[in-house]
């Protein structure tokens, strides 16, 4: 199978040819790297905007932390972190993706003006699936800690064919109830209840990912296994680390990465592109 060309989303259609930089805009107290740094709205969107200005192609606005042991955040304070901070970058013709698991947010979110969808839990909470489909935005399924602890249940062998078949099953419940299957975007979920060895084989086997024909997104940025290979425990001294593996990922043909540190990402993704362009 060939690799994805182009990501359709609800309004824009993503040229993959180039690798994209999704930053994070995290507008929680408690994200495991840069919790409580923009979680006012002016924060946010200032530093959504220089992000941009870096070389962002889409922010990532998450208003519930993914990380293990996060305290629970009620829906309407989810609602209330995100919802302004979309409004604001999507009036300021910055593409949107919200991370939520929320049906409600997930409708609210899109209605303010989100492109994409970003569903740690890949749209397995009552109604996502529905209100996924029914917005019409770019969806992202990522492999997380429930489907993780399934495959260690079941002594998975190969992990990045489990991984594969995961992704593929729901993107089949997502199309299945009405998703255009060229919308969905997959994330293997490094650093989501997998060893440190594991996490790196879904980096060394991108291109089999990316050959299943799906737009193919990598998320590793300042994660634990990066701290565990480089022997640095604060993740916000991770940068170096976390620029190598976004590098490695797009050269094994990852399409889009997501990442804190943006004008780093950037800087050596424009070294790779000068590098392949002289590659006969």
């Amino acid at each position: 199978m060939t690799q994805a060309q182009y990501w359709p989303c609800r309004t824009r259609r993503f040229d993959l040819s180039k690798p994209l930089i999704m930053g994070i805009l995290n507008v929680t107290p408690d994200s495991f790297s840069d919790g409580g740094q923009h979680n006012e709205p002016k924060q946010a969107i200032a530093w959504a905007m220089r992000m941009a200005q870096d070389g962002a192609d889409i922010i990532d606005v998450g208003g519930e932390s993914t990380r293990p042991g996060a305290a629970a955040v009620s829906e309407e304070e989810e609602l209330r972190r995100v919802i302004p901070v979309v409004q604001a970058l999507a009036s300021r013709g910055l593409a949107v993706s919200v991370d939520t698991s929320r049906a409600r947010v997930m409708r609210e979110a899109v209605a303010a003006g989100a492109e994409i969808l970003n569903d740690v839990r890949a749209f397995t909470l009552p109604g996502a699936v529905e209100a996924a489909v029914e917005t019409g935005a770019g969806l992202i399924v990522m492999h997380g800690w429930d489907a993780a602890k399934e495959d260690a249940d079941r002594g998975e062998a190969d992990e990045v064919s489990a991984v594969i078949r995961y992704l593929r099953e729901r993107q089949n419940v997502l199309v299945a109830a009405g998703a255009q299957s060229d919308k969905i975007c997959w994330d293997p979920g490094f650093g989501f209840g997998k060893t440190v060895e594991q996490n790196f084989e879904l980096v060394a086997e991108t291109r089999r990912f990316v050959e299943e024909g799906q737009p193919f997104l990598m998320a590793l940025s300042r994660k634990r296994a990066i701290g565990a290979a480089s022997g640095e425990a604060d993740a916000a001294r991770r940068v170096s680390g976390s620029v190598a593996g976004a590098l490695l990922a797009v050269e094994r043909s990852a399409q889009l990465v997501r990442v804190h540190d943006v004008p780093e990402t950037f800087q050596a993704l424009s070294v790779l592109k000068a590098v392949l362009a002289q590659t006969h």
